[in-house]
């Protein structure tokens, strides 16, 4: 399985594969989330069509916050 999920903080491969297999597990769509998600919902903020919003909590974070 292919993470996002970096080892500059000196994690092995095996605790990066635990780290993500367990943050999984508590995430409610049980999927990790792609730099490339957070950047589009960034986009459509900075973008024209979000103008109208005003003072939001947007959590980009698959469900976790939910739980």
């Amino acid at each position: 399985m292919e993470h996002t999920y970096k080892s500059g903080l000196g994690m092995t491969e095996e605790q990066i594969e635990e780290f993500a297999a367990q943050a999984a597990s508590n995430i409610l769509l049980v999927a990790q989330g792609t730099p490339d998600e957070t950047a589009k919902a960034v986009l459509s903020l900075a973008s024209d069509d979000s103008n109208f919003v005003n003072r939001i909590e947007l959590f980009v974070d698959g469900g976790a916050a939910q739980i």
